[in-house]
């Protein structure tokens, strides 16, 4: 099911068995597994890579450099983002350009949990099975299972599947 308002590079590759849901975007090079839900509002970036049986919430927006194994859950307005040290002009003063960026990254690992409003800097990577809270923001590496709230993220301990 692909809502007539979503807009779909026709460069991305869509698996079976997907449903996208109102004024969802997604860009060229984007690859989305079988059997994902991409909810409304939600933004994927050129590039990005979701695994089979991701579940994305609505407005949650994935940034160029970001790769999602099978079974990740990506909270309602998650932001998952490339830049770390983001800015619009060089130090020059003119705008920046492709060639004054470097992209960062991010990896989620297979059965991960992104709460709701969670804010993922790039450069990281996010153990199988690891949960983040809602509205956490994770600045560095999370282990597998590691259970990890607030800001900055700190681990609180640890889940199971």
């Amino acid at each position: 099911m692909i809502h007539s308002t979503a807009i779909i590079s026709p460069e991305a590759t869509i698996g079976h068995n997907v449903s996208i849901w109102h004024f969802a975007h997604i860009r060229e090079g984007a690859m989305i597994g079988d059997n994902c839900i991409i909810g409304q509002g939600v933004y994927i970036d050129k590039n990005v890579g979701i695994g089979a049986n991701c579940k994305i919430q609505n407005y949650a927006c994935l940034y160029d450099g970001t790769l999602l194994e099978d079974g990740v859950f990506v909270g309602p307005h998650a932001i998952l983002a490339n830049d770390r040290f983001p800015r619009a002009i060089n130090s020059e003063g003119a705008r920046k350009e492709e060639k004054d960026w470097q992209r960062g990254t991010i990896w989620i690992k297979r059965g991960a949990s992104v709460g709701a409003g969670a804010v993922i800097v790039p450069n990281v990577t996010i153990g199988e099975w690891a949960m983040i809270g809602a509205g956490t923001v994770v600045i560095g590496n999370i282990p597998e299972y590691g259970l990890v709230a607030g800001n900055p993220g700190e681990l609180k301990g640890y889940v199971d599947r």
